[in-house]
């Protein structure tokens, strides 16, 4: 993705930016501490990479995992951030209950296999949403599913029963 490119998405979702907009305290809160914390964590001089948007995902990933402080998680690519953000996580080839999850926008056995595994405490992150937005769009009328942002380069599922479906833009 072109220097441009990244402007230009970044531009076209201004008007989004910290939770403007959100209603429910607990979406602002996640968007503005956990998806938009600009503070320099004790982590991120070690958690660097030589691809732009691997490390803007990996620390997303690793404010992800110091949120929800998962116990297990299916092996990934990007162990290091989540291993940093959570020190008492294990990677698994399998899971059965899903406490946070990354799946890509075009594994779509992955994502049907993990959306027999959660529950109320679950959370999804789909990568390259980008590339499918239809996809992305079925993937946010399951049944299932009752919070989604979009942050363009992922999108976070939640699935609290409890709450009403929603479905947030967010510039990222």
């Amino acid at each position: 993705m072109t220097q441009l490119k990244r402007w230009l998405v970044w531009l076209s979702r201004i008007h989004r930016c910290l939770g403007f907009g959100i209603q429910s305290p607990t979406d602002y809160s996640f968007v503005r501490y956990v998806v938009n914390e600009h503070t320099r964590y004790y982590a991120y001089d070690e958690l660097r990479d030589e691809d732009w948007l691997t490390q803007k995902l990996g620390r997303l990933y690793f404010r992800l995992a110091n949120w929800r402080q998962p116990s297990v998680m299916l092996c990934d690519e990007y162990q290091k951030y989540w291993q940093t953000g959570c020190r008492s996580l294990s990677f698994a080839d399998h899971v059965d209950r899903v406490e946070l999850a990354r799946v890509t926008i075009e594994d779509q056995e992955s994502w049907h296999s993990l959306l027999t595994k959660v529950d109320e405490q679950s959370v999804i992150v789909v990568e390259g949403i980008w590339r499918n937005p239809q996809r992305w769009k079925s993937i946010c009328m399951a049944d299932q599913v009752m919070t989604t942002f979009d942050l363009y380069y992922c999108g976070i599922v939640l699935f609290e029963k409890k709450r009403y479906q929603k479905h947030y833009i967010i510039n990222f």
